[in-house]
């Protein structure tokens, strides 16, 4: 009993910590239009960032997918077998190729629980190992919640899990495809993996990288690494960024968020060090970058709390 009591508790407060004072999207139609990127490249963008609710039915996460010689290979499956019904009529729309590959960029119930309609049809569903401990564990009560805050509006949704487990800096060749797997070592969650396309230079990142909104930073994140990662993928120069939510966007976004992040960190410990408060380091903090970064992010303000509040429970 005690155990199944976690599996709910922990994706409540990874939900609060994720979605603190959420902004939501103005657009919240079931329309799984398809977005071109590049040469058999193509996104598939939620209509809403923020807590799953009744409005936006639970969608609010990206999917991506790579159109192949031999099938397609798509990049997260949304947040419901219902989601993932309707990525994979938005695929049909492009090709009629088989999706054969499905990479989930973490464990993050958004991001993978659209798993069973691709697994049905024989898709190899790829992961990394840390991730999928992490959605063994908080993956019953993740569902429970998407269902309760959406009245049911996520269906039912089985959970299927990685079968095919990534090791660090794998390179395989996809369908024809050459792919990179880039780890951040617990950057945004434990088994955080981003997908790089080298010959392509477009960059995957699940909740690593952003483009509208202020990067997350969680409970269960590791902030140097968060930093590490976004400074590797910034050296690759990608020409095209697609992240977990909001537009594609460009390498500018990386180097945005790498700046950003190193100077919150860096004054949060400094601020803890001199024994100042939380929120004194908080509104220091805004006062000096909201200038420079409230232009380039839709939530700078309710985020740059989330962030400071975080930072701040990791320097205990």
């Amino acid at each position: 009993m005690l155990k199944a009591c976690k599996q709910i508790l922990i994706p409540l407060s990874l939900m609060a910590l994720m979605f603190n004072n959420s902004v939501w999207a103005t657009n919240t139609d079931f329309d799984f239009s398809v977005t071109p990127v590049a040469d058999n490249v193509y996104s598939i963008i939620a209509p809403a960032y923020g807590l799953p609710s009744p409005e936006n039915k639970g969608w609010n996460s990206n999917s991506h997918f790579v159109v192949t010689e031999e099938g397609v290979l798509v990049f997260d499956t949304g947040s419901s077998e219902l989601v993932a019904q309707g990525i994979r009529r938005a695929i049909k729309s492009v090709t009629n190729k088989p999706v054969r590959w499905v990479v989930n960029s973490h464990s993050h119930a958004d991001h993978w629980f659209g798993n069973a309609e691709f697994a049905d049809t024989g898709a190899e569903i790829i992961a990394t190992a840390a991730a999928l401990t992490i959605m063994k564990q908080d993956g019953p009560g993740a569902v429970e919640f998407f269902s309760r805050v959406t009245e049911g509006a996520t269906g039912t949704t089985r959970l299927i899990h990685p079968t095919t487990l990534l090791t660090q800096r794998e390179k395989r060749n996809i369908g024809g495809v050459e792919v990179e797997f880039i780890f951040s070592n617990d950057g945004h969650s434990p088994g955080d993996v981003l997908m790089w396309l080298p010959k392509q230079k477009i960059i995957f990142g699940g909740d690593v990288l952003n483009s509208d909104w202020m990067p997350m930073i969680i409970y269960h994140g590791n902030v140097d690494n968060l930093i590490n990662t976004i400074n590797v993928v910034a050296k690759l120069n990608p020409t095209i960024v697609l992240p977990g939510h909001g537009k594609p966007t460009t390498g500018k976004s990386v180097i945005r968020d790498a700046d950003l992040l190193a100077a919150v960190w860096s004054m949060v410990k400094a601020g803890y060090k001199a024994g100042n408060p939380q929120d004194e380091i908080q509104k220091q903090i805004s006062t000096k970058l909201g200038p420079i970064y409230r232009p380039l992010y839709k939530n700078f303000d309710s985020a740059i709390k989330q962030q400071v509040e975080a930072m701040y429970k990791k320097q205990q």
